[in-house]
């Protein structure tokens, strides 16, 4: 499966939408200085304060899959031996 921007989407993952989106820069700023308080990217950000206004509308799908997570995989416990 190819993607909009060329690569290669992974097997059994459905593709994320891509959008064109137009800010004033001083929203911005703010958004990316929020985003970076909270450790997530801008556009994580985005993605975070649209699921949330969905829901509080009682707007958001039923059948939303959740934000996939980023960066490292959380560490596993050692093994009893």
């Amino acid at each position: 499966m190819t993607d909009s921007a060329g690569g290669s989407a992974p097997q059994g993952r459905p593709q994320r939408k891509q959008v064109l989106l137009r800010l004033d820069p001083a929203v911005y700023e703010a958004l990316a200085r929020w985003a970076g308080d909270e450790l997530r990217s801008a556009n994580a950000q985005i993605e975070f304060l649209l699921r949330r206004a969905l829901a509080e509308a009682g707007r958001l799908p039923g059948d939303t899959r959740p934000i996939p997570r980023r960066g490292r995989p959380p560490a596993r416990p050692p093994e009893a031996p």
